[in-house]
Formats: structure tokens, sequence, C-alpha cells
């Protein structure tokens, strides 16, 4: 009887924990939210796992038997031809290399993406699909057509279908999720981001989202040979034009010292990656191996071993979004994760503070989720006492816990909240109008967050916090300094760049221009401009003059231009238009780098007499990209019809600017 009472004891536990996976993988795959750590799911999930083989109940939800996420977009759907199964996994070395035996294999990055398969027709892309639940998946062929890399035609002519990840560069993850309305709310790093970007309805959104597809298997080819190798396949999928994921061959000789080579190479790669893939090279032999209900068995994944650490929580910091979010940051006693110092780890949202039980001067295990994002893995202490503010430490204003889906988030009341209007300092600090290098959209959040900025002159005024500055997640003694010195810089600026920055509705870094030489450079004729006198500048309507005139006519805004402009050197000597680009048309695709927008750039090459055209003609001069090689239709119409494309280097080079 006891017995008895245990195994079914046994059995409310495995529901209880496939409810809370479940709920877990639907936020994290379906919503892109995340209610409990990647360690957190891990151990829940090794639990059910060993629960399950003891006493033999595994029902049919399980996530140990299903694979990916439940579809539930207004996407359409599409049942695939074979399965998708996910990969079983260890984080052994040795186990890995007993796997492999005496056989060779190919050892590759396991890309932290969305699986999505593409399928092409005579030499065209015709489909893709994403993997959805391994069954049934979304069928996303416009967006995927939008990708960065991916061919939309390739040489051979046969059906072809190759599996890749879709995948956001970490360079690219920063700057594309400051300009999406509500990232700050959906995703929480570039998987999420991927996954949103993804399975848009608008592949106008999917386009400007900078996503990479690296093909790692080819399904089939039709009427090619390869041997029996994988290797060869792969190989021939580069020559069709894919971006292949990075491999290595090994054997039982050489494995153990690649997997420190990728080791060693983790903390520069700019994929995000969350383990290894090691995958039999010969084909006729792995396809003999069958599978398990959910796992192929010619191929295992390697995740790293999490190094752990033990420190002392100091405080909960409350990081301002710019959509009213208050996101907790534990700052905790430094220590030492895979050859850095941490001190501060992301909580993402009040649930999993709350699982954690977290407060001030507790016990914690630390780690680097993927070696590399610090983590809080677990609470030793558990006290709870950490509390939640009812005051935001940007504006003051009352905060309210809020539940979306399930997610307990934190935000700012307050509609003028200085936090939500982050994207006006963006503006300010940017290259056509203050230029201060350093200040980033979450850089601006975190100076918020200390109470440091409220206003634009407040920026000219960091100097006296420095000390602060250098102990900020992400800075140290040399990077306050590279700030300091930047703002320092920046107090040289002209008229037109300080106007450009104020955020005046219509007046672009172009118009900005145009009114600092309608009044001769001077400062004090610019903000006492009158409607009237606007009006009669060529290419100023009635509209935009009425907004203009509004903005200084408002006492607040007028008191904070004069203290603005009392921290300044304005330099107000007026500079001629330029020539250099004088009847040059130019095409601009692509994301940039050097200036915040296409709409900078366009401002620049017509200050130099050039004209900027939406599309690629034989009047086009020179197609503006940094991404020569793109596939993408406009690079394509420049080639056959030979107009020059430069990148945006290149660009700046014959505008004269450095």
């Amino acid at each position: 009887m006891a017995d008895n009472r245990e195994t079914e004891a046994k059995k409310v536990r495995i529901r209880e924990l496939i409810a809370k996976l479940n709920e877990a993988s639907r936020a994290y795959y379906d919503e892109a939210q995340e209610i409990m750590t990647n360690f957190e799911y891990d151990a829940l999930y090794d639990e059910l796992g060993a629960l399950e083989e003891e006493t033999g109940y595994r029902p049919e939800d399980s996530p140990s038997i299903n694979v990916g996420y439940q579809v539930s977009t207004a996407l359409p759907k599409e049942r695939h031809a074979s399965r998708m199964l996910s990969l079983d996994k260890t984080k052994d070395r040795e186990h890995l290399k007993s796997w492999l035996g005496d056989h060779e294999g190919l050892l590759s990055w396991k890309l932290d993406g969305l699986t999505v398969v593409l399928t092409y027709e005579n030499g065209e892309l015709s489909k893709a699909v994403t993997r959805g639940n391994g069954e049934i998946g979304e069928v996303i062929t416009d967006n995927a057509r939008v990708f960065t890399n991916v061919p939309e035609s390739i040489p051979h002519k046969g059906t072809t279908v190759v599996r890749g990840e879709a995948v956001i560069k970490y360079s690219d993850f920063e700057k594309i999720n400051s300009q999406i309305d509500d990232a700050d709310a959906k995703y929480k790093n570039p998987r999420n981001l991927c996954s949103g970007s993804v399975r848009q309805l608008d592949s106008r959104i999917t386009a400007e989202r900078n996503v990479n597809f690296f093909a790692f298997t080819l399904s089939s080819a039709e009427d090619v040979d390869f041997g029996g190798s994988r290797r060869r396949q792969m190989e021939w999928m580069k020559e069709q034009g894919f971006d292949v994921v990075h491999y290595e061959m090994v054997d039982g000789g050489d494995l153990l010292e690649t997997i420190d080579k990728y080791e060693a190479a983790i903390a520069g790669f700019d994929v995000p990656s969350d383990g290894l893939v090691l995958t039999l090279e010969d084909l006729e032999y792995a396809a003999t191996l069958g599978t398990t209900a959910k796992f192929p068995r010619d191929s295992m994944a390697f995740k790293w071993r999490d190094q752990e650490a033990e420190t002392t929580l100091m405080e909960i910091e409350w990081s301002p979004s710019r959509t009213g979010l208050l996101n907790p940051i534990a700052v905790f006693q430094p220590v030492e994760l895979e050859g850095t110092t941490v001190s501060r780890a992301s909580v993402h949202n009040l649930n999993i503070m709350e699982d954690l039980e977290l407060g001030i001067g507790d016990r914690i295990k630390v780690y680097k989720a993927n070696m590399i994002i610090p983590q809080i893995a677990d609470n030793i202490t558990r006290s709870g006492k950490a509390q939640i503010p009812d005051k935001c430490p940007v504006c003051g204003g009352r905060t309210e816990v809020r539940a979306d889906g399930g997610t307990k988030t934190l935000v700012c009341t307050n509609p003028d909240c200085v936090a939500k209007k982050v994207k006006r300092f963006s503006l300010f600090v940017s290259r056509d109008a203050m230029n201060i290098e350093g200040l980033s959209e979450s850089t601006l959040l975190k100076l918020m967050g200390l109470g440091l900025i409220h206003g634009f002159p407040d920026i000219f005024r960091l100097e006296q916090h420095r000390e602060e500055i250098a102990s900020m997640e992400g800075f140290g003694e040399k990077s306050a300094d590279n700030l300091i010195n930047a703002i320092e810089k920046a107090r040289n600026t002209r008229p037109e760049r300080i106007l450009a920055g104020l955020g005046i509705p219509g007046i672009g870094v172009a118009t900005a221009g145009v009114i600092a030489r309608h009044c001769h450079g001077s400062w004090d004729r610019i903000i006492k401009l009158s409607g009237e006198e606007l009006s009669s500048i060529n290419g100023i309507g009635p509209v935009l003059a009425n907004e203009y005139e509004a903005f200084f006519a408002d006492e607040g805004n007028m008191a904070m231009v004069k203290e603005l402009s009392s921290l300044l050197r304005i330099d107000e000597s007026v500079e001629d238009r330029g020539s250099l680009l004088q009847d040059k048309v130019f095409v601009i695709t692509g994301s940039l780098e050097h200036f915040e927008n296409r709409d900078a750039m366009k401002a620049a090459i017509q200050a130099q007499g050039g004209r900027v055209s939406g599309s690629v003609s034989g009047k086009t001069d020179y197609l503006i990209t940094n991404d020569p090689g793109s596939g993408s239709s406009k690079n394509r119409k420049a080639q056959e019809l030979g107009v020059k494309i430069i990148t945006e280097e290149e660009a700046m080079e014959l505008m004269g600017r450095p």
C-alpha cells in the first residue's frame, strides 16, 4: 500500500512538472517571454525525465515526448513530410566521446534561434516552414525571402530541401531591439527577438530585423550523389550559396581538443549558441540507427556545463524601459565566472523574482547561461524580503504590478515619465545631432534609472557622477572616462546640430541646416523665429512652422533650451552648402551602422548636393549597402545595370565625412 501511495505521489509530481514546463515553453516560444530561467527549466526537465523513467508513467503532453512549440499564430500551417525531432543532449564530454566511438563526426555550433525548412523547386525558393511542434509548422515563405542571406535562387534545378537556423546576431540585437515598439516587454534575448521577427504576418517588419539563416542539414537534393558523406553535403550547400554553420571534422582522438577550441571561441562568437552538435559523418551508417520517439540516433547535442559561484545579493535595481516596464536587476558581490568578473544579473520579471524568493543579503548561486549571460541559478537563503517599489526610480510616479498572459511585471503609470521618452534622448545624442559616442538607448535608460538624467542639460553634467557611471553594468573606469570625454567633445557644436536634436516635429537634419543658414548661424535668432518668417523659407510649410513656433513658445521648453545653451560652446559661423555629391543619384538599402536611419543619411547626401531615390534605375549613380554580396533585388538590379555598389563608409568618404 505504501508503495502505491508513493507511486501516486510521483505521478502527481509528474503532472505538476509537465504543467509548469509546458507553460514556460508556451511563454518562451509563442509569446517570447521568460517566466523561468534556463537553469530552472533544465533542472525541472531532468527531474521529470527521472520520474517518468522510474514510474513508466509518461503522459502524452509531456515535453519529454513533444518537440518545439504549439503553433498558435495566424500564419498558414503545414504538416512536415516527416516529423522533425529534437536532439538528445549531454553535458559530459566523455559521454559524447563514448557516443562517437570509432566513427568520424561533424562538430558544429548549436545555434540558438528558430529552425526553418527551405524548399527549392527548379532552383527557386518555393516554400519556407518553421519547425513548430515537429509535426506542424508555420509557412513563412515571404518572410524567408527577406532574410539577410537566404538565396532566392540556387544553381541546382532539382527539388532541394535545406534545414537551418534563423538567428539574430548579438551585434544586431541591441540596435534592432531598440527600434521595435514594445520590444522591452516582448524580447529579452536575441532568440526571442528572432522568433518574433521570423513569425511576423508583415514581411516588411521581418526585413528590418537583420535575420540570418545558417544551414545545418541537407534533407534532400534530387539526383545528387554525395557518396554517403555528410561533409560533402555541407560543402555542396555552400556551393549553392547558403551560409553553412561552422563545423569541424572530428574523431575520438581530437574530439575533446576541438570542444576546447569552441569553448575558447564562444566569448567572441557573434551568433547566439547554446552548445554544440555532433553528427555522424557516414550517412549510410547513420541511416541504420533509426530514431527514438523524440531523438534521432545519429546526432547528439552537447551543452556547456555551467560554472556556478556563490555570492551575496546586495540590492535589486529597477531598470526602466521606454514602454514603462521596470525590470529587476540583481546586484551582488562580484564573482569570477568563465574568466570574467560579474556583479549583476537580470531577473527578467516578478514571476522569477518571486520563485527565487529573493531578499537583500541572501546567499545566491549565479552562473552564465550559454557561458555568456549572467543568471541566478538558485537562492540558498530564500528570505523573500525584496521590496517591490511603489514609486518609479526615474520620475517618482506611482508603480503598478500587472499580469499579462501569466507574466507579472512592474510598470510606471506616469505617462510623462522621462524613461518613456528615451527616443527623444537617443535622437538628441545621435550622430547627426549632438554626436555623443557611447550613449546608446540602453545606457541612457541605465542613467535614467539611477536618477542622473531627467532632461537634455543633465547629460552635460554627467562628469559629476563619474564614479556612479563607472560602477554601472557594462562599464568600468575606462568606459566612464570615454563617455565623459565624448560629452566634453560634444560641447563644441553648431546651431543646426542642437536644433536637429531637440525633437521638434518635422525638423530633421536637412531642415535644421536650412533654418540655420537662413538665420546666418545665430542661435538666438533661431530660437526666436516666428511662424510667419519660417513659412517664408523655401520647403517649410505652415504645419511645420506652427509646430516649431509652439515648441519655443512653451515656457518649459524655452527654459530647458536656455539652460542647455549655457552648457555648450556654440559655433555660429555659417557653413556653405557642399557640392561634393552634386547631381549624383543614390539608393540606400539594408541596415546602417553610422547613421541613425536612412533619413539621416539622406539628409547628409542632400547637404552635399546629391539626391536619393527609392529604387535602382539607369539614372542611379550609386547603390549604398553594407552587404555588397547580398542577393537582394536591389543588389541584383544594380549589377544588371552596371550601377556602382558602395558601402556606407565609402559613401561617407564621398561626402568628405570621417
